[in-house]
């Protein structure tokens, strides 16, 4: 007999995309994860712009991290016209970014991904048995969207970041507000990393893979460098970006698709975090300690866990950080050419985003963006075709949820929330 489950529009999820399992005969015959949002078109938008405008364009392309891709177009431009920008510039950015995480990551740590976890519809529903964590992750994602208001002008589509430096510094008095809040967050986002304790985390779709992520030469764990690691040793240079990402396009997906040495490869805070670990300190450090098991390695649900740990890792530098910004010196940097390339990596919250771009007669002539979903995408499909393959086995009936919860776990950034899973049987 034939069958076809459809699931209804699932939240939780940014974007119109999907999961099509097809079993034949008890077997798993095919997976796709399908991105159905149409081709953005945005390294065509920035082609024949002033490199000042294309940083405003590309900023767009995310409401919810658009400070990295800001902070990624910048890095690349700057790089392209020569400008090496001052210290107090480069640890604004800093800031910036670690405001960024820390909104990102409790958005899907607390309100997207734990409710799976706990078998609950969502984190309201959460609230009479863990009404501390709860609000407290709200308080976080709040605190995050203060700092990108603070530093970017704006909590979304701040223009305050300019190549070369910022429109308006912000003051002494609203840094020293997010220091004190900053320190008194740390204890909110720690029992949130002890919730991880009371989970049951999955263990039928696990395989080793790859885990690709910037590598800060300063020996810093950070979220900004001029290279690429891959764990199985290799480092590249920016501008050799392609060598790893491998860019191709697949028939069912309007979103391209990236292999390493032809095998899929993880990005985001389980890639950075395992990849960095040894450079972690604090109470990060120690967190990660105490979590830490080889299974992390063969898992994508612990992308979840390293989320939170980085949230407790940037509010943990913040300080030092605010107290150094108040000291640095700023002086805004002009091009000091027309001509050129470059290639900026940061790591958005979802993982490794790389933006290159190419400048002509002070306009960009050409650009290239490899963003972290679309890194992620043949891992996902990987392990929810090992997932789906054990229920099977396990004569699991009620397959949606699992393989939405691995899904969810990438904390895939598409736009809004749609489709997630279609299930057929036949």
């Amino acid at each position: 007999m034939n069958r076809e489950i459809f699931i209804e529009p699932v939240a939780r999820v940014e974007g119109h995309g999907g999961i099509e399992v097809i079993i034949e005969n008890d077997r798993v015959k095919d997976v796709k994860v399908d991105i159905f949002e149409g081709p953005r078109l945005f390294e065509q938008l920035v082609v024949g712009k002033s490199p000042e405008e294309s940083v405003s364009i590309t900023s767009r392309i995310c409401a919810i991290c658009f400070a990295s891709h800001r902070l990624a177009d910048i890095y690349a431009l700057e790089r392209a016209l020569g400008v090496e920008p001052s210290p107090k510039t480069k640890l604004l950015r800093r800031l910036l970014h670690y405001g960024e995480m820390i909104e990102s990551h409790a958005l899907h740590y607390y309100l997207l991904a734990l409710p799976d976890y706990f078998g609950y519809p969502d984190a309201i529903a959460m609230i009479n048995r863990f009404p501390d964590e709860v609000v407290g992750g709200l308080e976080l994602k709040k605190f995050g969207n203060l700092v990108m208001e603070t530093v970017a002008g704006r909590r979304i589509h701040g223009e305050n970041m300019l190549i070369g430096g910022l429109g308006k510094l912000p003051s002494d008095e609203d840094l020293d507000m997010l220091k004190a809040k900053a320190l008194q967050l740390i204890p909110t986002i720690e029992r949130g990393i002890q919730l991880w304790n009371e989970i049951d985390v999955p263990a039928y779709m696990e395989e080793e893979t790859m885990f690709v992520s910037v590598w800060p030469e300063d020996g810093s764990y950070g979220f900004e460098a001029d290279t690429i690691y891959v764990s199985t040793g290799e480092t590249y240079p920016a501008d050799d970006y392609k060598k790893v990402t491998n860019e191709r396009v697949v028939a069912h997906s309007f979103a391209k698709r990236c292999r390493y040495k032809g095998k899929p490869y993880t990005v985001g805070a389980l890639a950075r975090i395992l990849n960095m670990a040894d450079r972690l300190d604090g109470l990060a450090a120690d967190y990660f300690k105490k979590l830490y098991n080889e299974r992390w390695r063969r898992n994508p649900h612990y992308n979840n866990i390293a989320q939170a740990i980085e949230i407790l890792f940037c509010l943990e530098k913040m300080p030092s950080l605010i107290d150094a910004i108040k000291e640095a010196e700023y002086e805004p940097v002009e091009p000091t050419r027309k001509d050129g390339s470059g290639t900026g990596l940061v790591e958005a919250p979802r993982g490794l985003l790389i933006h290159h771009a190419e400048v002509k007669d002070g306009l960009v002539s050409y650009a290239d963006y490899v963003i972290p979903t679309t890194q992620n995408l043949d891992d996902m499909e990987k392990y929810i075709r090992n997932a789906a393959e054990a229920l099977l086995k396990q004569k699991f009936t009620e397959m949606e949820l699992p393989l939405e919860m691995i899904m969810r776990a990438y904390d895939p950034c598409i736009s809004c929330s749609v489709h997630l899973v279609k299930v057929i049987r036949k």
